[in-house]
């Protein structure tokens, strides 16, 4: 049997099943970050905490991947949906149905990052993640992804320090809801980029402060 005479959902096994090396080799990259990440949060004394939408926990889990971990990592809020969203971490309804902004803008990343951190006494830094993966993103979205950043001070009293950064994935966008292998490698690149703008945050904090 050739392979344009299978089913539509065979076909697409066949044609976009990654080889093994394709599926282990982002989650070694993955976890090379994070190995960066973890002696950065001991060296700051900083514990941290995820708010994740569409990377859906990739995050932590690759911060969870590295031994010790427990001391400096506090968890994660999987907040898929804006229900999720609302509920868990406290994201108005009227922001995820804003039409001009919507669960994927800056406004919604901050917002990410600072109700996970306010829900999370024990963290002093947060970080948050939503975005487009596509297919069927809204036009000019395809592939845009929001990361928040959330610190708590030292001042007296004390307050939270927040901001967004605003990235284009690099990798192709899906062909269509079969695509499965262009969506992970862009589910892999947003998780790729939360974790290099929290080793990058770590870095500033780490030379802003005396050393300890």
């Amino acid at each position: 049997m050739s392979e344009k005479s299978l089913p539509l959902v065979q076909r697409h096994a066949v044609t976009q099943a990654p080889f093994a090396g394709e599926t282990i080799m982002p989650i070694v990259q993955l976890l090379a970050l994070a190995r960066d990440i973890l002696p950065l949060l001991e060296q700051t004394n900083r514990r941290i905490v995820c708010a994740e939408s569409c990377t859906a926990g990739l995050v932590s889990a690759a911060l969870a991947g590295i031994p010790g971990a427990s001391q400096w990592l506090c968890g994660s809020a999987v907040v898929y949906r804006d229900a999720t969203k609302r509920a868990w971490i406290g994201l108005s309804e009227e922001l995820l149905n804003d039409p001009d902004r919507g669960a994927v803008c800056e406004q919604t990343a901050i917002l990410m990052a600072q109700g996970v951190l306010a829900a999370t006494p024990e963290a002093s830094v947060s970080v948050s993640v939503t975005g487009h993966l596509g297919p069927e993103a809204p036009a000019g979205q395809d592939g845009v992804v929001y990361i928040g950043w959330g610190e708590r001070t030292a001042q007296v009293p004390p307050s939270v320090i927040l901001r967004c950064e605003r990235v284009t994935l690099q990798s192709p966008a899906p062909f269509d809801r079969h695509d499965l292998a262009r969506r992970a490698a862009r589910q892999t690149e947003a998780a790729r980029r939360v974790l290099r703008l929290i080793r990058d945050a770590l870095l500033e904090i780490a030379h802003d402060e005396p050393a300890r």
